[in-house]
């Protein structure tokens, strides 16, 4: 699972990697507007359903309250009025007494009056003698309410209930011959006061209307449906009090929902006729009755709706803002770089003559800078080959300038050696042997590179034709270490500059003249030193001929011998490589020549 996620984000992160610059940074800003604004907007329309949940269950929950404390107070008053008849002198005489004249009937029917006149929504006062007599006071429209029928089912409850009052729970009653009422009954055993025996039996019919008003504030301010049910789990009101039976529906919700109350008050949310619902409740502790008021999800949560929708369509309208400026600005930012593409595009067709016009000193800019930079550099880059190349064939054409038809003159050579020799001229011979020597070395594959060996063998010849020429006059020192013998180098790199050595140095010297070959490393190159003792040179001399090798003059001041070797020297090894010359007068003179043993050839270098 890990694996199958950590390829689907690579995949992702390449799709994004491999993005046009202008669509990476539209995706960053549009990524990085869009995703805070929509976590602040899912946090505030969390926090506003919250808040507005916990506000409506809060305001339900005071409203129940209320609504108990109500009817508690309603029934509590009921209670109080059960206990008339014990303070009534002549109540508790009637009551005793076994039969019924005219002053029993009018005294109770007073009495009754009364009592039906502390509450309006008391729609019969019931009062059973000791004999089983019953008295009674109806509501006006209450003409028939046959209690002869309840009377068993009084004595059974208020036997129950001792001396205290009973709460007899939601029933109907038949008021005339067509209509009937929903009622919740009062009763109470009334004792005499002297003997404390049963003398009768006070019972209120209450009707279920008088909910109505208690409840439709309640229904009217939260928008739900309010149940009371007592403490057997009867319904008492659900606002159908038209209706004599209770719906199925109504029956089951009921019990789902009393089965949610744990507490003296709360509320919880349920699922009622697939939608769901909040309900909020207080259980009494007085009459045990349950007020609840059940409120549908949808109505509490209606103006966190629109201003949820409100809040998406200005987040919407925000990413989209936040689209059209990342588009804006990607393209400003981008547009640099596409043209420095396209300038590249062109350079890489061999098109120099291009420029880039930075605008800002940002840095794209710094980056355009520093290509017109390359492009500068490029361009003097080929301009210097082209002039090395130049450079090279000029060098070339010298150096083929000296070799005036070498074949020609090495054929000769030969000749004149064998006829020395047959007419016993051994010294000739040996001077004719020595030039082919030289003749040879410097015409055989002369572009193939030779070892610093052979180079020093080649100067050594050299020096043994000036030791016959002129005897006794130069003398040659080669002291350069063993491991230095094989390094590879150039043909023809010593013996120019021995030659300029020998003709501009030690032949205007007095006497024997000395000269030294040595060598050692510096800094990863080898360093070759050829030093005379000869007449040396002046000051002026010697820097005119240091610029003339370090800028490849091509003027006749200084012949073409040290300049051929030093142009060849940095051509094949660089031009950190090459020839440095310094003397004094009277002293001598010493030319350093610089190689880089890792150097290829000239063609590879250049």
């Amino acid at each position: 699972m890990l694996s199958t996620l950590l390829r689907i984000l690579r995949k992702i992160w390449l799709f994004l990697a491999n993005l046009p610059m202008e669509r990476k940074l539209i995706v960053v800003f549009v990524f990085l507007i869009s995703l805070p604004i929509t976590y602040v907007s899912y946090l505030s329309s969390r926090s506003m359903f919250n808040s507005v949940l916990a506000n409506a269950t809060e305001s339900a929950g005071q409203m129940t309250t209320n609504a108990s404390d109500t009817i508690d107070r309603y029934v509590a008053d009921l209670k109080r009025y059960t206990t008339l008849p014990l303070y009534n002198t002549d109540v508790q005489y009637y009551l005793t007494q076994s039969f019924t004249d005219w002053d029993k009937n009018t005294g109770m029917a007073m009495f009754l009056s009364y009592l039906k006149h502390t509450k309006g929504e008391i729609l019969a006062v019931y009062m059973v003698d000791q004999y089983g007599s019953i008295f009674y006071d109806t509501a006006p429209g209450v003409n028939e309410t046959a209690p002869a029928e309840r009377l068993a089912g009084w004595r059974n409850l208020s036997e129950a209930g001792g001396a205290a009052p009973i709460i007899q729970g939601r029933h109907t009653i038949r008021v005339n011959s067509t209509a009937h009422k929903e009622v919740f009954s009062v009763l109470r055993t009334i004792n005499s006061v002297s003997t404390l025996k049963n003398i009768g039996i006070l019972v209120f019919d209450i009707d279920i209307g008088l909910f109505k008003g208690i409840v439709e504030p309640v229904n009217a301010v939260t928008q739900g449906n309010t149940l009371i049910v007592d403490d057997k789990g009867d319904l008492m009101y659900s606002g159908e009090t038209a209706k004599n039976t209770i719906p199925e529906e109504l029956a089951l919700n009921r019990q789902l929902l009393l089965d949610q109350v744990k507490l003296d008050h709360g509320h919880f949310q349920i699922m009622l006729g697939g939608e769901p619902h909040v309900a909020v409740y207080t259980v009494s502790r007085q009459t045990g009755w349950t007020t609840m008021v059940t409120i549908p999800l949808s109505r509490i949560l209606s103006p966190v709706e629109k201003n949820r929708n409100a809040l998406i369509f200005t987040t919407l309208i925000i990413i989209a803002f936040a689209l059209v400026v990342a588009t804006f600005i990607s393209h400003a930012l981008t547009k640099p770089l596409k043209s420095m593409v396209r300038l590249m595009k062109q350079v890489q067709h061999g098109n120099l003559e291009v420029w880039l016009h930075p605008k800002y000193n940002d840095e794209i800019g710094i980056l355009g800078s520093h290509f017109n930079r390359m492009i500068i550099r490029v361009k003097d880059l080929l301009q210097e080959v082209s002039l090395t190349e130049k450079r090279k064939q000029k060098a070339d054409m010298r150096a083929l300038q000296n070799q005036i038809n070498p074949h020609f003159i090495y054929n000769t050579l030969e000749s004149i050696r064998m006829l020395a020799e047959s007419n016993d001229d051994p010294r000739v011979a040996k001077l004719t042997y020595l030039l082919g020597l030289q003749m040879r070395y410097s015409i055989v594959r002369s572009e193939e590179p030779v070892t610093i060996r052979q180079e020093l063998d080649h100067v050594r010849n050299y020096f043994h034709l000036l030791q016959i020429r002129f005897p006794d006059k130069f003398k040659l020192e080669i002291n350069v270490p063993e491991n230095f013998l094989q390094l590879p180098v150039i043909k023809l790199v010593f013996q120019p500059i021995v030659e300029n050595a020998v003709f501009h140095g030690l032949d205007q010297k007095v006497g024997l003249g000395t000269l030294r070959i040595t060598a050692w490393e510096e800094e990863g190159k080898v360093v070759f030193s050829i030093e005379d003792d000869g007449v040396g040179m002046d000051q002026e001399t010697l820097r005119s001929l240091n610029n003339s090798l370090a800028n490849g003059a091509t003027g006749e001041k200084f012949g073409i011998g040290l300049r051929n070797v030093n142009e060849r020297i940095r051509l094949h090894y660089g031009s950190p490589c090459g020839l440095l010359v310094d003397s004094e007068p009277g002293k001598g003179t010493r030319v350093s020549l610089r190689i880089n043993t890792a150097a290829g050839d000239a063609d590879e270098e250049q």
